[in-house]
């Protein structure tokens, strides 16, 4: 449905987005996913048609939306992070005047204001002035506007940034129920809703693409090192559990006459089975035992930090752009 063939984008010296290629396929929920100045507006809008790439091209269905960006447009539904409402207006003149923008006439416009409040379920406050509604409720408006014209595509920015616990599971229900008739790109920092709407995942640094996947699959694929907790009662359990092979570090504890000891390990082979034979060995009473499962977060962690970018590009600055997080950040505003 979408392919992003080698596009580069540059504002002066600074570059957003470097030699940048993937595809999402139809009727997929991508989650794309990046620190902040990692480009991922930037390349949103170039997906939008609102940014034209310095180089490469973006595709929809194998033909280059530069071709006709109106006609491109036509197919896509953006909800900007910064997300554009009138607050004067109420909720139903605003659908409406969204509608009319999209050249949306008579029974057409009607059935199109209908159907988008049905599925954001905004009902509630069709006839209430827009900036008297809920950051919640504003956010599901943004979503009514962003699929008023039927589109194939939905691009999201941050669709739960400010709503509160109960506003982010709203929302994020909300978005799984619109993926199942279209192809979602979705840009978020909260790994909670990549998790729960996410089939695949686009993750960005300075630009370029650091690891594309099934969720499952990239954790997987980084479950090498393990987190084991141990909580045991006897003499020497923090000092012997240190000493296991393949142990990097540790942290201990005391609980209720016990020990609780942390370990961070860089191997693969499984230690639940050479900690529990030596709790057997040393008369220890095992309390708790479990490996921590690699999550999503220290994934992006992961492949996100400066140790990382440090390790792909030995050190340099990329391009000359002297490592300007705060620059990118200001040019992709």
């Amino acid at each position: 449905m979408i392919a992003v063939e080698g596009v580069t984008k540059r504002y002066g010296s600074l570059v957003a987005v470097d030699r940048l290629s993937f595809q999402v396929d139809r009727g997929e929920v991508v989650g794309f996913l990046g620190p902040n100045g990692a480009g991922k507006s930037t390349t949103m809008k170039m997906l939008t048609g609102t940014l034209q790439p310095d180089e490469g091209q973006v595709l929809f269905e194998g033909a280059s939306i530069s071709g006709d960006l109106t006609a491109a447009k036509r197919r896509v539904g953006y909800l900007p992070e910064a997300n554009p409402l009138y607050d004067e207006m109420l909720v139903a003149e605003y659908l409406e005047y969204v509608a009319d923008l999209r050249e949306l006439t008579g029974k057409e416009l009607r059935s199109a204001v209908a159907d988008a409040v049905d599925e954001t379920d905004i009902s509630s406050v069709f006839y209430r002035p827009v900036g008297e509604c809920s950051k919640g409720f504003r956010q599901r408006i943004g979503l009514a506007a962003a699929i008023l014209h039927r589109p194939e595509i939905l691009i999201l920015d941050e669709p739960t940034e400010g709503l509160d616990p109960n506003q982010r599971v709203e929302i994020r229900r909300l978005v799984g129920n619109l993926g199942r008739e279209r192809t979602v790109l979705l840009s978020t920092h909260v790994m909670q809703e990549v998790e729960a709407t996410c089939s695949r995942l686009l993750i960005l640094r300075r630009g370029r693409l650091a690891a594309e996947g099934n969720v499952q699959d990239l954790l997987a694929n980084r479950s090498g090192a393990g987190r084991y907790v141990v909580e045991a009662q006897g003499e020497g359990v923090a000092d012997a559990l240190s000493r296991l092979m393949g142990v990097t570090s540790h942290t201990a504890e005391p609980v209720d006459g016990r020990v609780r000891v942390s370990l961070q390990t860089t191997s693969g082979d499984e230690l639940r089975p050479t900690i529990f034979q030596m709790a057997r060995d040393k008369g220890w009473t095992l309390w708790e035992l479990h490996r921590e499962k690699a999550t999503l977060e220290q994934l992006f962690r992961e492949l996100t930090s400066e140790e990382a970018e440090a390790a792909d590009s030995g050190g340099g600055d990329r391009d000359g752009e002297g490592g300007d997080t705060v620059a990118g950040e200001e040019a992709e505003r």
